[in-house]
């Protein structure tokens, strides 16, 4: 079975507005869904009538609790009543059927999309599907830059910076808010004469190669245009210190 809706049209709410009436739906030669007569302006009108089918009767959810209910000086029980009654009037050969919808107690939501859910309508369950099996969004938690084992972790995640890499970020983060020139940077990092010395256009390279692997916190490594590098204190970075004083601080 599948769902069709009721189009209403829009029309001022008074005391004294007449009830709508529903033209009914006869098959036409195509297989869709019409009437013999064209619908009167501001009719109700049925869509999504798949062919073959004929609309056999409607679902109206309420989304109200009993303490809303009592609010208003009623209950559902009540409400329920009078809705039938309602429908007896409007049409005598009409059969009803009411379903009270459970729920866990202080579940989240609007009232009547709760509602939905827990009777299982077919488009509240699809979205229900849909938003389960949509990949959750990352949990930001920062970026932890451990100089006693030399290693970077994004988000709780270890980064593959390369040793020398690694060596770049801790001498700038070991000097914090100062400008480090980018002479400094080779005659500190390549003094050992094991890896070429790289020229200062190189450490350029060398510096946006490690902001790449910082990904969205790429930006605690700063350029100070015409100087050279710098690492400032950041609220989503930790530094986890060595027990003894790096050899590289001084």
């Amino acid at each position: 079975m599948s769902l069709a809706t009721l189009d209403l049209p829009a029309r001022p709410r008074t005391a004294s507005a007449p009830t709508p009436s529903v033209t009914p739906a006869t098959p036409t030669a195509a297989g869709s869904t019409g009437s013999s007569a064209a619908p009167a302006d501001g009719a109700p009108r049925l869509r999504a009538v798949p062919a073959g089918t004929e609309a056999r009767g409607f679902v109206l959810y309420v989304g109200l609790d009993e303490a809303k209910a009592a609010q208003s000086g009623t209950d559902l029980g009540a409400i329920v009543e009078q809705l039938k009654s309602l429908v007896a009037q409007l049409s005598p050969a009409a059969e009803t059927y009411a379903a009270v919808a459970l729920a866990p107690r202080g579940a989240g939501g609007r009232d009547v999309d709760v509602v939905r859910l827990a009777l299982q309508d077919p488009a509240a369950l699809a979205k229900h599907r849909q938003s389960e099996d949509a990949p959750a969004a990352k949990v930001r938690e920062g970026i932890v830059i451990d100089i006693s084992r030399k290693r970077l972790l994004l988000d709780g995640e270890a980064a593959p910076l390369t040793y020398k890499e690694f060596e770049l970020l801790q001498y700038l983060v070991l000097r914090e808010g100062r400008t480090i020139d980018r002479a400094e940077l080779i005659s500190s990092l390549w003094a050992d004469g094991e890896d070429e010395i790289p020229n200062e256009r190189t450490i350029d390279v060398h510096v946006r190669r490690l902001r790449s692997k910082l990904g969205t916190y790429e930006d605690i490594v700063r350029t100070v245009r015409g100087v050279g590098y710098r690492f400032d204190r950041h609220a989503d970075v930790s530094i986890r210190h060595a027990s003894t004083p790096s050899p590289d601080f001084f």
